[in-house]
């Protein structure tokens, strides 16, 4: 079985748009907080975080074309409304719980990110086009983002539960 075909490949290509609908999620999420936070001490926080996912984003759909995968419409579509139904829970974010909760999502994709990374520099000699991408740059970046929302997400843990 070529290369091109194996099953392997297919599951990459699975694993690869699974990310990218996670990553299509943390951005509409952040788009919301962005709205919601734009002039307060979040704002710019929250916008340079959507900056940077947004950079992963394109890498990630950079290699999914590499690979000569398709961006799964369904996969994307699926994250899309995900995310719409968490906002019932998370509701406008004006409340520091609810902060607290989409924080905590983000927190939780970036750590999938970190290891998406962390997994394809593990892999990348099994497939050339992953090759030449600086999964190690990345998985730092990763840690950095998670690094930025532990803390906002540590602050927001001691305004919500203030005795």
């Amino acid at each position: 079985m070529s290369e091109q075909g194996s099953p392997g490949r297919e599951r990459l290509h699975t694993y690869l748009n699974d990310h990218l609908a996670g990553s299509v999620a943390a951005i509409e999420l952040l788009d919301d907080l962005i709205e919601h936070h734009s002039e307060d001490r979040f704002g710019k926080i929250f916008r340079d975080l959507c900056d940077e996912i947004e950079a992963d984003q394109e890498t990630l759909r950079n290699l999914i074309r590499k690979l000569g995968a398709k961006e799964s419409a369904v996969r994307k579509a699926g994250a899309w409304l995900a995310e719409k139904f968490s906002r019932v829970k998370i509701g406008d974010a004006d409340d520091s719980a609810e902060l607290l909760q989409a924080l905590e999502g983000l927190a939780l994709g970036i750590s999938g990110k970190q290891l998406l990374w962390r997994s394809l520099a593990a892999i990348e000699a099994n497939f050339p086009a992953l090759q030449g991408s600086d999964f190690s740059e990345l998985e730092k970046r990763a840690h950095d983002q998670f690094e930025r929302v532990e803390r906002l997400r540590m602050q927001m843990v001691r305004e919500a539960f203030r005795a």
